[in-house]
């Protein structure tokens, strides 16, 4: 479906970077990761997590780095997983530079917990030996002694005084190949730290709301903070941050892209509420959808609506469309136009193989070109 001019977002240009095989800024798709929570030094679990992340559709992931035997761990995940793996670090740099040793793509530090710059430099020589970027990740919780008595408070002027007062230092050792985040678990401070950061450098940025809670209510957090700033064409790289399985993050984050027109990627499925009007269960029906379609990666839209209300408007803009009618028959829509009527008991099988045979039409022509 051709995507009209007002959907547009102008994303704000940056500098491009590389986690891996993964480009990051410029014109590139805005990447989504995940976290494993998993203990490192479990490599079978990590490693089995990491595939389930890919399998959803992340593009990099980060793993803990908490101690000398995690960071080490790394080597063998590393080499069992096809994403790039982003060391998460904290207060200790040593671990910074085993990470780095042992394969890690990325190396995300808090600038409010390294310590001294002698450890940041050695942090900057271990990335340029061994080709990783570096996250400058600023975090309201832990931002450095001297910023929080100077502002008497986490504050957006906190955070980017600390993220361009660590970039600088990268900057001094020669060192550019970075990307930045000013989090906070608070929707407001993320959203006017961001902001103001963005006015001030031109290296790629990483979304999130840090700590957003449980799924629900960080789904909620994490798309009013992450959308609003994605529609302002802030945002490079993001991180939907849940107290649940990191599957559902990613799943999160790729709707958000989704539902902003910045990915095209993977089944899209618009559906009603429901209500006493419907000619089938849509609820149980999308369900259905949703489980089964999973696999597909090809950008397809369907409509799935219980009634003739909004049902042939709806299906006039997607792919593949269904509108419930009476007498347990309802109208299939190809491309917009009515084809056929379609009863209950054939109707998710016969979507779920139009759908199969739609994707294999689009790799097919994706090959011709």
């Amino acid at each position: 479906m051709s995507i009209r001019p007002f959907r547009d977002i102008k994303r704000r240009k940056t500098k491009v970077i590389s986690v891996g095989k993964v480009k990051i800024g410029g014109d590139n798709p805005i990447s989504v990761q995940s976290m494993t929570n998993t203990k490192t030094t479990d490599i079978k679990s990590t490693i089995n997590q990491i595939n389930q992340i890919e399998e959803e559709g992340a593009d990099i992931v980060r793993v803990s780095c908490p101690d000398e035997k995690s960071s080490l761990a790394l080597k063998e995940i590393i080499k069992n997983i096809n994403l790039p793996v982003v060391a998460d670090i904290h207060f200790h740099y040593k671990r910074a530079l085993e990470a780095a040793e042992n394969g890690a793509s990325c190396l995300r530090i808090n600038p409010g917990n390294i310590g001294d710059k002698k450890k940041v430099k050695e942090i900057i020589k271990a990335a340029k030996n061994n080709n990783c970027a570096i996250r400058v990740g600023v975090n309201s919780g832990s931002l450095e002694k001297d910023i929080l008595e100077k502002y008497k408070e986490p504050c957006p002027e906190a955070l980017v005084e600390s993220a361009l007062r660590n970039i600088r230092i990268l900057e001094d050792e020669d060192f550019f190949n970075l990307k930045v985040s000013v989090k906070s678990s608070d929707v407001f401070l993320s959203l006017w730290s961001y902001r103001q950061l963005s006015k001030q450098i031109e290296y790629p940025i990483h979304l999130g709301i840090t700590e957003a809670g449980s799924l629900i209510p960080g789904s909620i957090k994490s798309s009013i903070g992450l959308g609003t700033l994605l529609l302002e064409g802030i945002g490079d790289t993001i991180r939907v941050s849940l107290s649940d399985d990191p599957v559902k993050e990613v799943k999160i984050g790729n709707e958000i892209l989704k539902s902003l027109n910045l990915k095209k990627k993977g089944i899209n499925i618009i559906s009603c509420p429901s209500c006493a009007r419907q000619g089938f269960d849509v609820i149980k029906t999308v369900k259905i959808l949703e489980d089964k379609l999973s696999h597909i990666k090809s950008p397809i839209t369907l409509s799935i609506i219980g009634c003739v209300v909004n049902g042939p408007g709806e299906a006039s803009s997607t792919d593949l469309g269904i509108t419930g009618g009476g007498n347990n028959n309802h109208m299939l829509y190809i491309n917009g136009n009515q084809m056929k009527k379609i009863n209950t008991d054939e109707m998710v099988e016969q979507i779920i193989l139009m759908i199969e045979k739609k994707e294999q039409e689009l790799k097919l022509s994706s090959r011709k070109e």
